[in-house]
């Protein structure tokens, strides 16, 4: 009880402005906890999936991988089955690669959406904070000009340090907002870099099959000649 009285009273000498950003970070709250399980969630089903289909790729069994991810609605399932799709219909790597590019374009979006508002309720609360101290700060001043002299430096320094509750609050709210906002940014980097890296590996190995497959039909031939 001791802490929540000074809140209550820090709240309400703000004024009306600290409902707002309250409301901001209430808002700002919601969306991190909300995309910080779907990106944590993301991550573990992408690297069980990685974990399962890597062997498959790195031998070569394209036929066995196409099995695992068969049922798996992984972000990086999507993006291998994409190129697992045609790597028995076509023959140039460009072609796969593009194909598997764009589902990484449809996938990137999803990893980035409602991030970018946590910055924008950053600058809100900040702006809010401001406003709040230059409306305190106006009505201070109003309010001191009609008092007896003597009493003017102390109403005017009581009123302005209450005014300053309003900026010291949106401050208090934009900074960790911030810093959330970072450390989502860096996981969605990173879960964007890893299908990235298993968009490659995946390339790699296609073009190691290939050239297995142009090798042995090489040898092929060369004893069909010197049996000729």
């Amino acid at each position: 009880m001791d802490f929540f009285y000074p809140v209550v009273k820090f709240f309400s000498a703000g004024g009306i402005y600290m409902v707002p950003i309250l409301l901001a970070a209430a808002v700002a709250t919601a969306i991190a906890i909300e995309r910080y399980i779907a990106l944590a969630r993301m991550s573990m089903r992408n690297q069980r999936t990685w974990s399962r289909i890597e062997p498959a790729l790195a031998r070569g069994e394209f036929d066995k991988a196409r099995e695992l991810i068969g049922d798996d609605d992984s972000a990086i399932s999507r993006v291998l089955g994409m190129g697992l799709a045609l790597q028995g219909a076509v023959r140039r790597r460009d072609d796969v690669e593009k194909a598997m590019q764009e589902s990484m374009m449809e996938i990137v979006p999803q990893l980035e959406k409602r991030t970018h508002y946590l910055a924008t309720a950053a600058n809100v609360a900040t702006l809010l904070g401001l406003l709040g101290t230059v409306s305190g700060l106006i009505h201070s001043f109003a309010a001191v000009a009609t008092v007896n002299p003597a009493e003017k430096a102390n109403l005017l320094s009581a009123s302005i340090s209450e005014a300053m509750n309003c900026t010291a609050f949106g401050l208090m709210t934009a900074v960790p907002i911030l810093v959330v906002h970072a450390f989502l940014q860096s996981k969605t980097q990173g879960l964007s870099d890893g299908l990235e890296t298993a968009a490659i590996r995946f390339l790699n190995a296609l073009s190691a099959r290939q050239a297995a497959r142009a090798e042995s039909r090489l040898e092929l031939v060369q004893k069909s000649a010197s049996a000729a």
